[in-house]
């Protein structure tokens, strides 16, 4: 064998300049342009299938300057781009240009953030961001946590930190089918699905969910939550912990945290707040008594890559007391010889939550907020809220339009005609034909809730290239298509 190792995959200095400096140029290009493109080509899976070609893997390597083009064709031509200034569906952020830099610059060191000795530099930054995340949002530096996926993992990783923290303190050894009470949690009707997932998968079962209802501002309603608490206490059940939602998904309420926080103290639940959507609304001072009880919390969900405009994939649990992580993830198998100084503890990522090999996900999160700094992560979210309250204002004004609801950045409203029918079945019916419609079109991309049995069309504002142009514009769209598929159902009733 030569001293230099001659191999397929590896490209030279030259090659590699020239073909990333094209890659660069290629996205520098769309996203100068992109608010000029279509949303989405509208393109069926049998159709990106046959664009793809090539079913089988090729025996022989392809060159990677002509493979890089093909990708970039592929991606620039054929995607839905979240990024576009009129993707206001679910919440998916438009992601910062310096992220997407950063996630090259860590994919290329390469380092595994689940142990300090594999990746130093890597797991200080992550913990400096960690810190950085809770004073965003208002909370002690002293909560740790770590980056994960997105929003169900990082819920997943504080509600086993609960079950770990409440349960008998032999469920690790016995597991749950030892416990001689049924363990419960509370949460509202409106909490993300991934309560549903937890519980199925951690072994408590869907039975031990205790949906709230809510009240008329649609918060959990927590003269209702503690009593269903008390009675599960008569009745030979173990509560372990409550949900709070800052920000549900469907309209944007903030539960009532502070009185969340104090029954949780009362009866020594663990209280947990999904906040991976809403709760850097409250780095802006006016919003910040919406969240009042935070810093009481136990646990907290937040996503970078929703409302701090981080490319995918970015999500983060915060813990009042990381401990708790370590008491549930932490494992010392002889094969791991991840040893620290005498003088200094290092962190390792892998004691606290799910993963061993981690990616560098901080990266590109830790680079945003110093970009943007606090002030303009205030001034961006506050622009997300009002272009979502114009949004709501316009929809009320308008005959055609019924507004529903505006909280934090998402509206919510309808489109009703003018003349024909106007019967519930008949509206929630043409409106996920018209929803249908806006998200196949390449125009705008909404998504849906259903409010009091209203199917409505919800906008989401975590976009930094959204304008007051835009949403003037969108109003026009829903109008213009709503009117068309209104048009269509009836004459399709005219025929038959």
């Amino acid at each position: 064998m030569t001293e230099n190792r001659v191999n397929s995959i590896e490209i030279d200095k030259d090659e590699f300049q020239k073909i990333g400096h094209q890659l660069i140029d290629d996205i520098s290009d769309f996203i100068a342009n992109i608010k000029n493109k279509p949303l989405t080509p509208n393109e069926s899976p049998s159709q990106l299938q046959h664009i793809l070609g090539n079913t089988h893997l090729p025996e022989k390597g392809i060159p990677a300057k002509e493979l890089l083009t093909r990708a970039t064709d592929l991606l620039l031509n054929h995607s839905l781009f979240n990024g576009h200034p009129k993707f206001l569906g679910y919440i998916t952020s438009s992601a910062s240009p310096i992220g997407a830099l950063g996630d090259l610059l860590a994919a290329s060191i390469n380092p595994n953030v689940g142990a300090h000795i594999l990746s130093p530099m890597a797991t200080e930054i992550e913990k400096q961001t960690i810190q950085w995340l809770a004073e965003f949002i208002g909370v002690s530096t002293d909560y740790g946590g770590l980056l994960v996926s997105g929003g169900n993992m990082a819920n997943f990783t504080a509600f086993l930190a609960a079950r770990t923290a409440k349960s008998p303190k032999n469920i690790k050894e016995n597991g749950l089918s030892n416990t001689s009470k049924k363990l419960t949690v509370y949460c509202s009707k409106t909490t993300h699905t991934w309560i549903e997932k937890a519980v199925i998968l951690f072994g408590l079962g869907t039975k031990s969910i205790r949906w709230i209802q809510t009240d008329a501002s649609n918060r959990m309603d927590n003269v209702i939550l503690e009593k269903t608490i008390k009675k599960d206490l008569d009745n030979n059940c173990q509560p372990i912990m409550v949900i709070g939602t800052a920000g549900d998904v469907s309209t944007g309420v903030v539960d009532n945290l502070k009185g969340i926080s104090a029954i949780c103290k009362t009866y020594d639940l663990w209280f947990h707040i999904d906040g991976a959507y809403g709760i850097p609304a409250a780095i802006i001072p006016k919003y910040k008594d919406l969240f009042d009880g935070a810093s009481e919390a136990d646990s907290i969900a937040l996503d970078p890559h929703k409302w701090l405009y981080s490319p995918l994939e970015a999500g983060c649990t915060l813990v009042k007391n990381p401990q708790h992580l370590i008491d549930t993830y932490s494992s010392h198998p002889e094969y791991y010889n991840f040893t620290t100084s005498e003088d200094e503890i290092a962190q390792n990522f892998y004691e606290y939550g799910l993963q061993n090999s981690r990616g560098f996900r901080a990266l590109k999160v830790w680079l945003s907020l110093q970009q943007v700094g606090k002030s303009g992560y205030q001034k961006l979210i506050n622009e997300d809220i009002e272009l979502s309250e114009l949004l709501f204002r316009l929809a009320k004004e308008h005959t055609e339009l019924e507004a529903i609801s505006q909280n934090l950045s998402i509206t919510t409203f309808r489109y009703v005609p003018t003349k024909g029918e106007k019967d519930k079945a008949y509206l929630n019916k043409l409106n996920e034909l018209l929803l249908n419609k806006l998200q196949t079109g390449g125009e705008l991309f909404l998504s849906n809730a259903v409010i009091k049995e209203m199917y409505a069309l919800r906008a989401c504002v975590v976009n930094f290239r959204t304008t007051k142009k835009d949403i003037e514009e969108i109003i026009k769209i829903i109008i213009r298509e709503g009117r068309k598929t209104h048009s269509e159902i009836l004459g399709q009733k005219f025929k038959k």
